[in-house]
């Protein structure tokens, strides 16, 4: 059973429960599937302010907040008890890719040469970690949620806004990826 748990699944059977997670929250009671709007509630329950963007029945939502905590909680399990000692694999062509960006220790999740608190002092570490998250909050703010809501959520109940949304990721994605971050690693 634990070798079930610790291995990766297969594409086709990980999304299929995913995908299986909005029906099953439509029909249990309506609800929603979404990330991004945790933040607000939080917010809400936690900042008591006039700010009328944060005046709304909260408590509504609640669930969500323990979905988010079920998240970390899941995180936390499988890092601390399901983790294997296993190097990550990647392609040859991407680590040869990296390597010429001086990006070598792929030992972990992330390249430790780009996520370390000194890279916060850089240009390139401020870039990548302010820039990128400012930009990642600002956009799911603009977009009206994330790409989970969107692509999950609203592609599943057919909503316009949400595949306009999720091709608008795809495309930055892709333009992100092989013309701003070869930019930004050369710095």
């Amino acid at each position: 059973m634990i070798e079930t748990i610790s291995s990766p699944w297969p594409w086709y059977v990980a999304g299929a429960l995913i995908g299986l997670i909005v029906p099953a929250l439509l029909i249990l009671g309506n609800k929603h599937f979404g990330i991004s709007s945790n933040l607000r509630h939080i917010c809400a329950a936690c900042i008591p302010s006039s700010i009328p963007f944060f005046k709304y029945d909260w408590k509504k939502e609640s669930w969500n907040l323990f979905f988010i905590g079920g998240i970390f909680i899941g995180g936390f399990i499988a890092a601390q008890f399901l983790g294997s000692d296993a190097p990550i694999i990647i392609h040859p062509d991407l680590a040869n890719e990296l390597a010429g960006y001086g990006i070598t220790d792929l030992s972990g999740m992330v390249p430790v040469q780009l996520f370390e608190i000194h890279d916060l002092f850089t240009v390139r570490g401020f870039v990548m970690m302010v820039g990128g998250g400012f930009l990642v909050g600002f956009g799911t703010r603009y977009a009206g949620g994330c790409t989970s809501g969107h692509a999950i959520m609203g592609l599943s109940n057919l909503q316009w806004p949400s595949l306009v949304a999720t091709i608008c990721f795809m495309v930055g994605g892709f333009v992100m990826a092989n013309f701003v971050l070869p930019y930004i690693l050369s710095l």
